[in-house]
C-alpha cells in the first residue's frame, strides 16, 4: 500500500487505535452532551461576563481579561463543558464550576451541555481525566503537526461508558471515600510538620508570644497595605519581646554568611561554548528541590569561581507570587558546576558557625517566613524581597552541636511526615487506579 507522506502520521494513529470496551454500555458523547451555540454582544467591557481558559489539569480559571473578543463570543454556564480545540489533547477539557456564573468564551472553546439525566456532573468530570479517554481524544486532533486541533464533531463522536446514575454515584462515593481520607491524611502531615518547626521555635525562644486575631486588623498604613499580614506585624509590634524571650544570641544572616544574586538571563548567555545547568524558580520548592527540569544558560570558566553552587549553599526564592517569597531549599551538589538564576538567591553559610540545614530550618519556619512576608514588597500580582533584606533577617544562633540537636529532631517529625503523605497518595493513586479500571478495559 503506498501512502502520501503528510498522511502517514494520521495512518499509523488510526491503526493504532485500540478497542474500548466496559461492563458499562458505551455511548457516543453525542448521546449525553449537546453543543450550547449562544453568541454574546457587547458594547464596550465584558461587564460581569468573566472570561475563562482552562488549564492542562482540566481546572477552569478566570481570564486577566475584561475586553470584548476578537470575532464571535459564547456564553458557558456552571456545570456546562468547555474545551480548547488545540490543547484538548493535551488535557484542556473541564466544567465551568459554579464560582463562574456568567462565563465567556471565543470560538476556540467550544461549549457542551450534559444531559443531566444520564451523567452526574463529578462523574463527568473523573471520566474526563481518564488515560483511555485522553488517548482516545489525541487521536481526534487533526491538522498540520503543529496546529491540530480537536472539533467538536471529533469530541462528540468519542465513545465513553455511561453507567446507570445509581452506578456513577457508587464509583463517585467509593472514590470520593479515598479522597476525603487522603485529605486527612494530608492534614495530620501538616500538624506534624508545623509541630516539628514549632518545638524548633520554642526550643529558640522565637514563637509568636502574642495570639493572632482571629478576623482581619488594619494594623498598616495605606501605602504598606499590600506587605503586611497578622503575623508579620504582630512580629513586628512584638519585636522587642521576641528578641528579649530569645534563649540564644541573635544575630543577623550577613553576620554568619553572604547573600548573593545569581545570573540575569539574557540572550547574550544562551546555551553556547560554555553551557551551564542552572536553577531556576521552580526548581526551588519549600524544604528540596525540584531537579526533574534543569535548564542551560552561557558562562565562561573565569565566571564559575564566583557563580558555581557549593555544597551547603541554601537557595531561596526572590519571589513571583506572595507564597513564594523566601522559600528556601538546600544544594547538595546534585549535580556538577550548576548555578542559578538571578530570581534565586543564595545564601552561603560561614559552616564553623551555622549549619547550613538549622539556617533554612529557621528560614523555613513561620517565624523566618512571617519575616518575609512583612519586609516583601508588592505590585498588583508580584511579590519580591532584595538581598539586603534577606541578609538582615534576624538569626538565633545556639552553638553548632545544639543546632545539630533541634535538626535530628526536626528530621524525625519531617520523616514521619513524609511516611504519612506517602500513605495518602497510595490512597489516592490506587482509589483512582480502581475508578478508571472499572471504566475501561482494552482489547489489542
Amino acid at each position: 500500500m503506498i501512502r502520501r507522506w503528510r498522511d502517514v502520521e494520521r495512518w499509523i494513529e488510526q491503526e493504532a487505535t485500540e478497542e474500548r470496551t466496559s461492563i458499562y454500555p458505551m455511548r457516543a458523547l453525542s448521546e449525553v452532551l449537546t453543543e450550547r451555540r449562544e453568541t454574546l454582544q457587547f458594547s464596550g467591557d465584558l461587564g460581569d461576563w468573566q472570561a475563562i481558559t482552562i488549564k492542562f489539569s482540566g481546572a477552569v480559571i478566570p481570564r486577566d481579561r475584561d475586553k470584548v473578543f476578537k470575532g464571535s463570543m459564547f456564553a458557558a454556564y456552571p456545570g456546562d463543558l468547555v474545551f480548547s480545540k488545540i490543547d484538548a489533547r493535551n488535557g484542556a477539557v473541564g466544567l465551568i464550576p459554579d464560582s463562574f456564573p456568567k462565563a465567556v468564551v471565543s470560538s476556540e472553546y467550544p461549549v457542551l451541555i450534559p444531559d443531566k439525566v444520564k451523567l452526574r456532573p463529578t462523574y463527568l468530570n473523573y471520566l474526563l481525566r481518564a488515560e483511555h479517554f485522553k488517548a482516545d481524544l489525541q487521536r481526534k486532533a487533526s491538522g498540520t503537526s503543529g496546529r491540530k486541533r480537536v472539533t467538536p464533531a471529533g469530541f462528540l463522536s468519542l465513545s465513553v461508558p455511561v453507567p446507570e446514575l445509581s452506578e456513577q454515584d457508587k464509583l463517585i462515593d467509593a472514590y470520593s471515600l479515598a479522597l476525603n481520607h487522603a485529605a486527612k491524611l494530608e492534614q495530620e502531615a501538616q500538624a506534624v510538620e508545623e509541630s516539628g518547626f514549632r518545638a524548633i521555635e520554642e526550643a529558640l525562644g522565637v514563637a509568636p508570644s502574642i495570639a493572632l486575631p482571629d478576623c482581619p486588623v488594619f494594623v498598616a498604613r495605606f501605602k504598606d497595605v499590600e506587605r503586611w499580614s497578622h503575623e508579620g506585624i504582630l512580629r513586628g509590634v512584638a519585636g522587642n519581646v521576641v528578641a528579649d524571650s530569645t534563649k540564644w544570641p541573635m544575630t543577623k544572616i550577613s553576620e554568619v554568611g553572604k547573600v548573593t544574586y545569581g545570573i540575569q538571563k539574557c540572550p547574550s548567555n544562551r546555551p553556547g561554548i560554555h553551557p551551564r545547568p542552572y536553577l531556576r524558580v521552580a526548581n526551588v520548592q519549600r524544604g528540596e528541590l525540584d531537579l526533574r527540569v534543569i535548564k542551560y544558560i552561557n558562562v565562561p570558566d573565569k565566571e564559575m569561581t564566583k557563580l558555581r553552587l557549593e555544597k551547603g549553599d541554601v537557595l531561596m526564592c526572590e519571589g513571583n507570587s506572595a507564597e513564594l517569597v523566601g522559600r528556601g531549599a538546600i544544594w547538595q551538589g546534585e549535580i556538577e558546576d550548576c548555578v542559578h538564576q538571578n530570581h534565586v538567591l543564595r545564601v552561603r553559610f560561614d559552616q564553623a558557625k551555622v549549619v547550613p540545614e538549622f539556617g533554612l530550618a529557621v528560614i523555613n519556619s513561620s517565624f523566618g517566613q512571617a519575616y518575609f512576608r512583612s519586609k516583601a514588597k508588592r505590585t498588583t500580582n508580584l511579590s519580591s524581597i532584595n538581598s539586603k533584606e534577606v541578609a538582615a533577617m534576624p538569626l538565633p544562633l545556639p552553638p553548632l552541636p545544639a543546632q545539630q540537636s533541634l535538626l535530628d529532631a526536626l528530621k524525625s517529625s519531617s520523616q514521619k511526615c513524609l511516611e504519612i503523605r506517602e500513605h495518602a497518595e497510595k490512597i489516592r493513586s490506587e482509589a483512582w487506579e480502581a475508578f478508571e479500571s472499572s471504566l475501561f478495559e482494552a482489547i489489542a
